[in-house]
């Protein structure tokens, strides 16, 4: 086994404690990953947005990010309780609210960012496909950010390798909470493999994709260069992710995150072939409402 593994640091997982005479609260790289992803995510859709074919306005955006932001968020924990451990939150339901122990599924936040912006859409008279390519768009960003906190929180690692890259998961703050579950063994970092297929290649892949009007103007084809891209990423990261141990290989050498990505595979290539037989989206100055 490789003795140049590098070891975990002493990360806290508070970024910031604010309050005095022992009342406050806390503030997690979790929860900072999450802001910091939503509101560049935010700063990039406005950007975006300017470049025809134009099909909503700056207002209707900002509201918009409220109805996303809940739906990663709710979507996100739902999915996680209902994929991956329904009998532990079904005996202890106090604890589905408890968010800042972690637990985030991704296909649970993509559903829910799904339902918002349907509902938004249809509320609000925007064309869907085109609304989620602009959100699919700006995912990657709130990915990376994502799997750097992952990285932060020591949770989510990888298998047990002899590459120089691996890291052993244990330091004293992981010790003084009665141990580390990822014991002695140097490890892939694969929350920081997924951060860069997951977030840069991919934020780099649909920003390719999304600054050509040949493709902005299919709606629905650059969300599925990103549900296609996202399915590829998760699948080759999963090789290096140690499965949860609560799950572990569902089939063979399959787990569960491979499962959960088959399905974005088939709807980013139908999205993809589907969005250049449709008819182009039509450019409009901003605040003209959309056809009903």
């Amino acid at each position: 086994m490789n003795t140049a593994s590098f070891i975990f640091p002493n990360f806290d997982p508070v970024a910031i404690h604010l309050g005095w005479g022992g009342i406050g609260f806390d503030i997690r790289w979790y929860a900072l990953a999450y802001i910091t992803g939503i509101i560049l995510g935010w700063r990039y859709a406005l950007h975006l947005i300017e470049r025809p074919p134009r099909f909503i306005d700056r207002v209707t955006l900002d509201d918009f990010i409220v109805w996303a932001t809940l739906g990663v968020i709710l979507g996100g924990r739902l999915g996680y309780v209902l994929f991956y451990k329904p009998s532990f939150y079904f005996e202890n339901p106090l604890e589905i609210v408890e968010v800042w122990h972690g637990g985030m599924s991704f296909h649970g936040g993509l559903i829910g960012v799904l339902t918002a912006i349907g509902l938004f859409a249809w509320k609000r008279r925007v064309p869907v496909l085109a609304l989620g390519d602009v959100v699919a768009a700006c995912a990657p960003i709130g990915l990376f950010f994502g799997r750097l906190a992952n990285f932060i929180n020591g949770e989510l690692y990888g298998r047990v390798t002899d590459s120089p890259l691996g890291v052993i998961f244990c330091n004293e703050r992981l010790q003084s909470l009665g141990g580390c579950p990822a014991g002695m063994l140097p490890r892939h970092p694969s929350q920081l493999y997924e951060a860069t297929m997951e977030g840069v290649i991919l934020f780099a892949i649909c920003a390719a994709v999304v600054h050509r009007r040949s493709w902005r103007e299919r709606p629905g084809t650059v969300g599925g260069v990103f549900l296609l891209g996202y399915g590829i990423a998760r699948t080759v990261g999963e090789l290096f992710r140690e499965p949860d141990s609560f799950l572990g290989f569902i089939v063979g050498g399959i787990t569960m995150g491979q499962i959960l990505s088959i399905p974005l595979w088939l709807a980013g290539l139908y999205l993809i072939f589907s969005g250049f037989r449709r008819p182009p989206l039509a450019d409009r100055p901003p605040g003209q409402p959309q056809p009903g």
